[in-house]
C-alpha cells in the first residue's frame, strides 16, 4: 500500500469513528465571509506541521498564530492543512484561522471524498476546497465541484497524470494544480508540472504546488506559465522567503524551461557550436539545445554568432566558468536579451551563488568520485549535468564518467549526462541508464569546433528514432 493510499483509507476509518466534521465544532450555518479565492499576487502559503515525506515541520506550531505571520507579510490566501495522522492538522484549525482572519481567502487541504466533505468544509469556513483527481473517481469529481460552486467556494483540483486529466477535463475547472512531488513515493521534481501542464487544454488559472524553497523555484514556476505558487515547509521554517516569492511575481520571467519540458525526451544538447553550418545542422537534425562556450577553450564562440542565430529556432545555453561569481557582461547581455536562452555554469560555482550570477541556469558537475556525486543535492536547479572529470579542461575531454558513479547520479535526480558519448557507444548508454539529456561534443567533430554533420545526424537519430 503506497501512502496516498493509506491515507485515504485511514480518514475513511476516521469518518466511520467521529462523522465528516471529524470531532470539530461547526456552526449551522455558515458565519464566515465568504471571499474570492483566486487574486493577484497569487501566493498561498500553508500552515503545515508535518509531512510523511519530512517528518516534524513545526509539530507545535499555532495555526492561528502561523496564519497572522502570514497574513501581517501581506498573504491574503492561507491553506490549511486539516488531515490529522500524517499532517498533525485538524478542522479546528481551519475554523480558528477564519475566524481570526475573516477576510483572508482560506482553502481546506485534505483529501476530501465526498459531498458531506464540501458541506462541512463550507459552514467551517473555507473559501476554497482541494480536490484530489486521483482519489475520486470521475463522478466523485463532477458531484463535488458542482457543489463547491454551487455553495460559492473555488474548487482547486489537483492533476498528477493524463488519467487525472481526462477525469477532469470535462468541467474545465478554474482552478487547476500540479503537485511537483508524486503523492504515493513523495518525492519532489519540479519539471513535473512543466510537463503536465502541456496536457491540458482548457483555460485555466494554473497552480503550481510543492517544491517551492527559494525564489529561483518560484521564478521557474511564474516563467512556466503558472499564476500562482502553493508553499508550505518552506515558509513555516522560514517566514522570512515570503518578501522573495513576492519579489518574483514583479522579476522578469524566462521560459527557458517550459521551452525545454514541451520537447519530447530524452532531450539532446549539441554542445561546442561555433558556426552557422553546424547550429541550423543540428536543429534541422532534431536536437533540443545548442551549447556555445564561453570559457576558454579550443570551441570557444565569437558571441557575434549568437546575433547571426537570431532566428534559429532552438533552445541555446551559454556555457561558462566564471570566477568571483560575476558573468561576463557580453554573456549576460546576450542573456537578457534573449540570444540565449539559459546559462550552464561549468566551473566550482556555490549552490548558494548561481541563481544570484545568471538566471535562469543550472549547474554541471565534473565527476570523479562519490563525494563529486553527493554535490548533486546541494544545487537547486531542477537538473544537474554530469561531465567527465579532468585536469586538463573543464569539458570536451571525450572522457567517459564510470558506470558506478553515472548509477549513484541517477538515484538523486534523473540523468543528464556528458562525457565521451557518441554515434558508437549512445545506444548502450541509453539501454544502461535512460538519461534524460544527453550532451556531447567532442565525439561528433570533424576537428575542435567543427561538426561532422554525418555523425551529429546518426547520433540524433539514434536518440529520438
Amino acid at each position: 500500500m503506497d501512502i496516498l493510499t493509506e491515507i485515504v483509507h485511514k480518514r475513511k476509518e476516521l469518518i466511520k469513528k467521529t462523522g465528516f466534521a471529524m470531532g470539530a465544532s461547526l456552526p449551522e450555518k455558515r458565519i464566515a465571509p465568504l471571499n474570492t479565492f483566486i487574486k493577484d499576487p497569487f501566493l498561498i502559503c500553508e500552515v503545515k506541521r508535518k509531512s510523511p515525506s519530512k517528518g516534524n515541520i513545526s509539530i507545535d506550531l499555532d495555526a492561528q498564530k502561523q496564519a497572522e505571520l502570514y497574513y501581517s507579510k501581506g498573504v491574503k490566501s492561507i491553506s490549511v492543512l486539516t488531515e490529522p495522522h500524517y499532517f498533525a492538522g485538524s478542522l479546528s484549525d481551519l475554523i480558528r484561522v477564519k475566524e481570526s482572519f475573516p477576510d483572508a481567502a482560506v482553502l481546506r487541504k485534505d483529501f476530501l471524498l465526498s459531498l458531506e466533505d464540501i458541506d462541512v468544509s463550507y459552514r467551517a469556513g473555507a473559501d476554497a476546497v482541494l480536490l484530489i483527481a486521483s482519489i475520486l473517481t470521475k463522478q466523485e469529481i463532477d458531484g463535488m465541484y458542482k457543489r463547491t460552486k454551487e455553495l460559492g467556494m473555488e474548487a482547486l483540483v489537483e492533476v498528477h497524470d493524463k488519467e487525472d486529466i481526462d477525469k477532469v477535463k470535462e468541467i474545465k475547472p478554474v482552478l487547476t494544480g500540479i503537485n511537483s512531488r508524486n503523492l504515493s513515493s513523495f518525492r519532489v521534481d519540479l519539471t513535473i508540472p512543466l510537463s503536465m501542464k502541456q496536457m491540458i487544454t482548457w483555460d485555466t488559472n494554473l497552480l503550481f504546488e510543492s517544491g517551492i524553497h527559494h525564489q529561483e523555484d518560484a521564478m521557474i514556476a511564474l516563467g512556466s506559465g503558472f499564476r500562482g505558487i502553493l508553499v508550505g515547509e518552506a515558509v513555516v521554517r522560514d517566514p522570512s522567503l515570503i518578501d522573495a516569492l513576492f519579489g518574483a511575481y514583479s522579476l522578469e520571467k524566462h521560459d527557458f524551461w517550459e521551452k525545454l519540458y514541451k520537447r519530447k525526451k530524452p532531450f539532446v544538447k549539441i554542445c561546442g557550436i561555433t558556426n552557422k553550418e553546424d547550429a541550423y545542422h543540428a536543429q534541422k537534425c532534431g536536437a533540443d539545445i545548442l551549447g556555445f562556450i564561453f570559457a576558454p577553450s579550443k570551441r570557444k564562440v565569437d558571441p557575434s554568432l549568437l546575433y547571426d542565430l537570431k532566428e534559429c529556432d532552438i533552445l541555446k545555453v551559454g556555457v561558462v566558468v566564471t570566477e568571483a561569481h560575476t558573468l561576463d557582461p557580453g554573456v549576460k547581455k546576450l542573456l537578457y536579451s534573449g540570444l540565449i536562452d539559459a546559462i550552464q555554469f561549468h566551473g566550482d560555482e556555490e549552490p548558494e551563488r548561481c541563481y544570484s550570477t545568471g538566471f535562469p541556469y543550472y549547474k554541471a558537475l565534473r565527476i570523479k568520485n562519490e563525494k563529486d556525486v553527493d554535490r548533486i543535492k546541494h544545487y537547486n536547479s531542477p537538473r544537474v549535468l554530469i561531465d567527465a572529470f579532468s585536469d586538463t579542461a573543464h569539458g570536451g575531454t571525450g572522457k567517459v564518467i564510470p558506470e558506478h558513479l553515472i548509477s549513484q547520479a541517477q538515484k538523486i535526480l534523473p540523468l543528464w549526462l556528458a562525457g565521451g558519448m557518441g554515434p558508437e557507444n549512445v545506444k548502450t548508454i541509453i539501454e544502461k541508464f535512460s538519461p534524460e539529456l544527453i550532451d556531447a561534443s567532442s565525439k561528433l567533430e570533424q576537428s575542435p569546433g567543427k561538426k561532422d554533420h554525418g555523425k551529429v545526424a546518426r547520433f540524433i537519430k539514434l536518440i529520438k528514432g
